[in-house]
C-alpha cells in the first residue's frame, strides 16, 4: 500500500504539532539551567543545538529501525533539575556531569540487574525528587510578579484558560501572548539577526561532588520521569519497543552531544503521545513515519539554536520565568500528588520533598541527591520498625 499525500501531510502535521508544543513551552526551562551553571550565550546556542541534533537522530534512528513512532526529546526534568542546582562551579563541571548521566543510562541498557535495581526506587520517593525539582521553578515564576504583575498575572490567566480549551497549545499559547504584552509594554530587548549555530565542543571538568550531586539526580529524574513514561506512551499505543536498545541508543548520542554542552535527551512522553495515536495515521503500522518528520523539524531546531536562543533573551525574564513555571505547573501537581497518595510513605516523600525544594548543599552536592537518601533512609527505618512491631 503506497502513501498518499494527505498520509504524508497527516504524519508531518503530528510531528510538527509535537516539535512545537516540546519546544515552546520548555526552552525557556532549558536556557535557564544554561544560565545556572554559567554558560555564556555561544554556549547555551551549542547546547541546544546539541539537544536537536540528539533529538533528531535518535528519533530517525529508532523510527525506521523498529518501524515504531519512537519519539525522543530533551528531558525536561533534567534541565529544571539543573536550573535549580546551586554550586556547580562552571559550565565544563556541568559538561562533566552530563557525560556521567549518559554513561549511567548506557549501563543500564547494558546491564540488567541495574534497570531493575531503579525500577525498585519507590514511586513516591522518585515522584517526590521531581516534586521538589519543578517546584523551585513554579515558585520563581511568582517570585516575578512584584516586579511585572500586569505581565505575569495576564499570563497565568490566560495559562488557566488554555489549559481548558487548547491544552496541548497552552504553553505555546502563553508564551506567543506574553511576548507581544512584553512587546507592548516596551520589555523587549533588540532582537538579534536571524543566524546559523554553531557547535562549541568543551572538555568537560571532572568534579566528584558535581557528578554526584547533578549527574546522578539527571539520571534519576531522566529514568523515571522520562524513560519510563515514554516507554509506556508507547505499550499504550499498541508497540513494543525493545527497552535496551533504545536506552543504548538515546544515551549514546547523549554521550555525544554532551560535549558540545547538551544534557541527557531520552524517551518522550507527551510529544510521542501526538506522534503515536490515530491523529497521526489510522494505521498504527504507518505512524513511524511520523518520526523521520519529526527528525526533520528537529534538525530544524538544530541548525536555528543560536537564533532560537538570541530570540528567547530578548525576552524579560519574568516572562520566561513564568513560561517555564506555567508549562511545570502540572506536572509538579501530578509529582506531588503521587508522592504523597501512598500513607506508608507520606513521611519518607515528605523528607524528600522539603530537602529537594531547599536547594541546600553539602559536601559539594546539590540538594536533590541529599533528598533522595533522606526518602530512601526514613523508607528503610520504618520498613525496619514494622518487622519488629
Amino acid at each position: 500500500m503506497s502513501w498518499t499525500k494527505s498520509d504524508l501531510i497527516a504524519v508531518a502535521t503530528a510531528a510538527l504539532v509535537a516539535t512545537v508544543a516540546g519546544v515552546g513551552g520548555t526552552l525557556p526551562v532549558v536556557l535557564a539551567a544554561a544560565q545556572a551553571v554559567g554558560a555564556t550565550p555561544a554556549e547555551a546556542s551549542s547546547w541546544v543545538s546539541g539537544l536537536g541534533l540528539a533529538t533528531a537522530s535518535s528519533a530517525l534512528a529508532l523510527s525506521i529501525r523498529y518501524r515504531m513512532p519512537i519519539i525522543t526529546a530533551w528531558s525536561t526534568p533534567g534541565a529544571a533539575l539543573i536550573a535549580s542546582t546551586a554550586g556547580v562551579p562552571g559550565f565544563r563541571a556541568a559538561i562533566g556531569a552530563f557525560v556521567a548521566s549518559a554513561v549511567l543510562i548506557l549501563l543500564t541498557a547494558a546491564i540488567r540487574p541495574l534497570g531493575r535495581l531503579i525500577e525498585r526506587i519507590p514511586a513516591s520517593i522518585a515522584a517526590a525528587m521531581l516534586g521538589g525539582i519543578l517546584l523551585h521553578l513554579v515558585v520563581a515564576m511568582f517570585e516575578q510578579v512584584p516586579h511585572q504583575p500586569l505581565l505575569v498575572l495576564s499570563m497565568i490567566a490566560l495559562f488557566l484558560v488554555s489549559r481548558v480549551l487548547l491544552p496541548t497549545f497552552a504553553s505555546l499559547i502563553v508564551l506567543v501572548a506574553g511576548a507581544a504584552l512584553a512587546w507592548a509594554l516596551g520589555l523587549v530587548r533588540p532582537i538579534p539577526a536571524l543566524g546559523l549555530s554553531t557547535l562549541i565542543v568543551q572538555e568537560p571538568s571532572w568534579d566528584v561532588a558535581t557528578m554526584i550531586g547533578l549527574g546522578a539526580p539527571l539520571y534519576l529524574v531522566t529514568m523515571a520521569s522520562q524513560n519510563l513514561p515514554g516507554f509506556a506512551v508507547l505499550r499504550a499505543s499498541g508497540y513494543r519497543p525493545p527497552p535496551q536498545p533504545v536506552l543504548a541508543v538515546t544515551s549514546m548520542v547523549s554521550l555525544g552531544t554532551a560535549f558540545v554542552g547538551a544534557h541527557t535527551s531520552n524517551l518522550a512522553a507527551i510529544s510521542a503521545a501526538l506522534c503515536t495515536g490515530p491523529d497521526a495515521h489510522p494505521d498504527p503500522a504507518r505512524r513511524w513515519m511520523a518520526g523521520p518528520f519529526y527528525a526533520l523539524w528537529w534538525g530544524m531546531i538544530a541548525l536555528f539554536g543560536a537564533s532560537l536562543v538570541g530570540l528567547f533573551a530578548a525576552l524579560p525574564p519574568a516572562l520566561l520565568a513564568t513560561v517555564a513555571g506555567t508549562a511545570l505547573l502540572g506536572s509538579t501537581a501530578s509529582a506531588m500528588g503521587a508522592a504523597l497518595s501512598a500513607d506508608q510513605d507520606r513521611l519518607a516523600a515528605a523528607g524528600t520533598l522539603a530537602v529537594t525544594v531547599s536547594g541546600v548543599t553539602l559536601m559539594g552536592v546539590g540538594s536533590a541527591f541529599w533528598g533522595l537518601v533522606l526518602g530512601l533512609v526514613i523508607l528503610a527505618l520504618d520498613r525496619l520498625l514494622e518487622r519488629h512491631r
